[in-house]
């Protein structure tokens, strides 16, 4: 019987050999993140399910516990998050049925899956999009960690996520799917000088027209809002309502948007006054893309351009906008709140920029709809809970 080259390896361990241009680090594509799944390094009870692989990260579920809390925390490196539970927890939660997160209340919950992370793998989390949609503030958490979002490498042991719901109450169970984690190896710094290059190759930035933009490149892509609308309504975006009706987050295109959220108009001036007690839908002006070859983060608070974040969930697969067909582009949707003061924005207005981040190598299977992803060509787009607003 002929032996697998791996045979005597305890894991079957990401494939550390360099890609034909020498790539060595990057973010780990998702057959190597199934290689960590078949070698033990990440784990669950009843197994990892492998809807839950996307191309470049992996879905997280919630566990069987969640406790509220009197406040967030970091462990700190001497601590475990259960000490910290232990000593901040109001009640506990049981998840294995159906459970209202009320809006404003702070919870921490126990994820199915654990970690055994080969030494020279670091994990990056982040909210999904339909989570970051419905303002749903997610962040996970580990034993001895001292950031918020960060699995330091080698690390071995549970995750676990603090969820807050700032606009919604929303009713959640064992499984759900909240937040993602990426696997990265190395820590190779963002390159204007790369960017510029793929951008040269392969176009990054697309008009309505389908005809290409000049990249705004410096830390990064920049993009701007539009505040001019599609259509004769000219709709710019949305207001969430404050006492709107509860959510199940396993219920898809079933909620009237109406009944959640005010739609926005445009006005004479192209602009929008954002008051800092509401939560805003936006989209950005110019249609991004990103090639199959990276994936991208969107930085979510730049004081340089105002105060105000725009972005939760912040992850970008790869083939966003782009896919197997070469598309022209998709909006990136903006999940916007000001800090402190009403602030006003402009149509056109920088409002913040993408880093693109190199892949270890192309994923098996691309963002787009052949693997059920939901906002491949989006424009203006709630999350998946809510039908089309019916005058779009």
């Amino acid at each position: 019987m002929s032996m697998r080259p791996d045979a005597g390896k305890l894991f079957n361990e990401p494939d550390s050999k360099p890609s034909a241009d020498g790539v060595t680090t990057g973010i780990l594509p998702d057959r190597d993140i199934a290689r960590l799944i078949d070698g033990g390094r990440i784990s669950a009870e009843g197994g990892v399910d492998q809807s839950q692989i996307q191309p470049a990260s992996l879905d997280l579920r919630l566990g069987a516990t969640a406790w509220r809390v009197r406040a967030s925390f970091l462990p700190g490196k001497a601590s475990t998050v259960q000490a910290k539970i232990d000593r901040l927890k109001m009640h506990q939660i049981d998840l294995t049925k159906p459970v209202v997160l009320e809006k404003g209340c702070v919870y921490i919950a126990e994820l199915m899956e654990e970690l055994k992370l080969p030494a020279d793998i670091a994990g990056y989390a982040n909210p999904k999009s339909s989570t970051g949609r419905l303002d749903i503030f997610t962040r996970l958490i580990t034993d001895c960690g001292a950031e918020f979002e960060g699995v330091a490498a080698g690390y071995k042991g549970k995750l676990y996520v603090e969820i807050m719901p700032h606009t919604f109450s929303v009713l959640a169970q064992q499984g759900t799917r909240l937040n993602q984690i990426r696997f990265v190896r190395g820590n190779p710094p963002p390159s204007d000088t790369k960017l510029t290059e793929l951008d040269q190759a392969l176009k990054l930035v697309y008009s309505d027209s389908d005809g290409p933009l000049p990249a705004i490149i410096k830390n990064g892509l920049w993009i701007s809002v539009d505040l001019e609308g599609e259509g004769s309504h000219g709709i710019i975006g949305y207001r969430a309502k404050h006492h709107a009706p509860l959510i199940d987050l396993s219920k898809l295109n079933h909620y009237d948007p109406l009944d959640f959220w005010e739609p926005i108009a445009r006005n004479a001036d192209r602009s929008l006054v954002l008051n800092p007690d509401d939560f805003y839908i936006l989209v950005s002006r110019e249609r991004v893309r990103i090639p199959n070859s990276h994936a991208a983060s969107m930085v979510p608070y730049d004081p340089s351009v105002g105060e105000f974040r725009i972005h939760y969930a912040g992850f970008f697969d790869p083939g966003f906008g782009y896919g197997a067909n070469n598309l022209k582009g998709a909006r990136a949707v903006l999940e916007v709140r000001s800090h402190d003061v009403p602030f006003m924005i402009e149509h056109g207005q920088d409002v913040g920029r993408l880093i693109y981040e190199r892949l270890l190598g192309e994923p098996e299977k691309i963002y787009g709809v052949n693997i059920g992803s939901n906002y491949q060509s989006q424009g203006l787009k709630l999350s998946k809970q809510f039908k089309p607003l019916a005058m779009l």
